[in-house]
């Protein structure tokens, strides 16, 4: 072998050891910066550790509702002196959890006249969907947080108040081969939902016609009445009893996705 292949081979073998240690000086100096930055983000030398933490400790923080209570309760209260705001709300909070409930059951319970046609149509249409897919998905160990009023609408012959409730739960979908195709059977969700109390006149009345051309007027003469609570015309005297029919009934359900 000649002198000239000798050298080369040597100059190859330098190179790849350099290489090699170059390498590795920047493998441990990134390891490093990496813990640094571990440890000045999450508190701990391990990155997988860290963001391990920070999961489980998304998992386990309740999200923030918006609460207007303090803003929008006078106002519904001087429309409505007897609007009972706790009762209300442990209403909206039970009904929450066994709507829930009765996705994962698959069945629709009794729930009484406070839930109007739109919301069990609403709960029967994602049964029958779970059916037809072959899903079915599964709420357990359902916990309220928070709950507050978010919103109060005032619509024509419509007031709308609208409760936000944050709350955590074991949440996951199966296929029927009862495989998990989302969520998890051991890790929570937290998530928050509102739900829609609506307060109309004569239900019966707005539910046979369109709602937007429902108004606060005499049915006798057509004049605009003063308040929601009148119980006879100012302009002609016709008693307004039989028109103000009034009912609180909650309307929708809906998963807020941020």
């Amino acid at each position: 072998m000649s002198i000239l292949i000798l050298f080369l081979l040597l100059a190859i073998l330098l190179t790849i050891a350099f290489i090699i240690i170059a390498g590795l000086i920047i493998y441990f100096r990134i390891k490093q910066k990496a813990k640094d930055f571990s440890q000045l983000a999450f508190g701990t030398p391990s990155l997988s550790k860290g963001i391990a933490d920070m999961n489980r400790e998304y998992q386990s923080t309740p999200k923030s509702v918006s609460a207007m209570t303090s803003l929008y309760l006078p106002r519904i209260t001087k429309d409505f002196p007897e609007f009972a705001y706790q009762e209300m709300k442990v209403r909206a909070e039970n009904l929450l959890t066994t709507y829930l409930l009765a996705i994962s059951n698959q069945k629709v319970p009794e729930f009484g006249t406070l839930v109007g046609n739109e919301l069990l149509y609403k709960l029967r249409n994602v049964i029958q969907l779970q059916e037809a897919s072959k899903r079915t998905e599964h709420y357990d160990q359902i916990s309220i947080h928070q709950s507050e009023i978010s919103a109060f609408k005032k619509e024509k012959g419509r007031y709308i108040i609208t409760f936000q409730i944050s709350l955590q739960s074991i949440h996951y979908i199966l296929d029927d081969q009862t495989q998990v195709l989302d969520g998890s059977k051991d890790v929570y969700e937290q998530s928050r939902y509102e739900l829609d109390l609506l307060y109309i006149q004569d239900r019966d009345y707005i539910e046979q016609v369109d709602a937007s051309s429902i108004g606060l007027t005499c049915p006798n003469c057509g004049a605009p009445l003063s308040s929601i609570s009148s119980t006879q015309c100012e302009y002609c005297n016709s008693p307004l009893v039989a028109f103000n029919i009034m009912t609180w009934t909650f309307c929708d359900i809906r998963k807020l996705t941020n």
